[in-house]
């Protein structure tokens, strides 16, 4: 089965951020999503929904040390039914994220301090993948435009997969 989500959003609290037993950071976001349509009539109409995020590893201090209240950010992670029983014997549950990649939204505007825009995906729930790829997280400072020309970004290097169709199983 196929389990993506991609959302992007602004979050509705500071991030909470705590550790497990195990040392890994554990962080939880609140974002909220708007969605504006026109109803038949024409009229704009707005819609809001609000979810939780869970971030772990790398990924949830990082986000801790730069998201606030109100910031602007992309996750893409899976979808998962938490479940659990209240204090009054209730079974209870909800629907939340699991991130598995964060990218930072926004300008100086919405960021504290400096801008350090960019993609993290390392340190997430599956550290494992963090062996084959490096994280993406740029931490350039942006400073105000001046007279002066920049050199152009540079392209991420990409590198070459020899695969060999006999080996592919479809």
């Amino acid at each position: 089965m196929f389990n993506k989500v991609i959302l992007a959003g602004n979050l509705t609290r500071d991030v909470e951020l705590r550790y497990l037993p195990s040392g890994s950071a554990l962080a939880k976001i609140g974002l909220a999503i708007n969605r504006r349509y026109k109803k038949q009539d024409g009229t704009p109409a707005e819609e809001v929904c609000y979810i939780d995020v869970n971030l772990f590893g790398r990924t949830a201090e990082v986000a801790n040390q730069y998201l606030k209240k109100g910031s602007q950010v992309l996750i893409e992670g899976r979808l998962v039914l938490e479940s659990w029983v209240d204090n009054t014997g209730q079974k209870r549950s909800r629907h939340s994220i699991t991130a598995e990649s964060m990218q930072m939204l926004g300008g100086r505007q919405s960021q504290s301090q400096e801008n350090y825009g960019g993609t993290y995906n390392g340190g997430g729930y599956n550290e494992y993948e963090q062996e084959y790829s490096t994280p993406s997280y740029n931490t350039q400072v942006q400073t105000a435009p001046t007279m002066a020309k920049k050199a152009p970004p540079k392209e991420p290097v990409i590198p070459e997969i020899d695969i060999n169709d006999d080996e592919i199983p479809f």
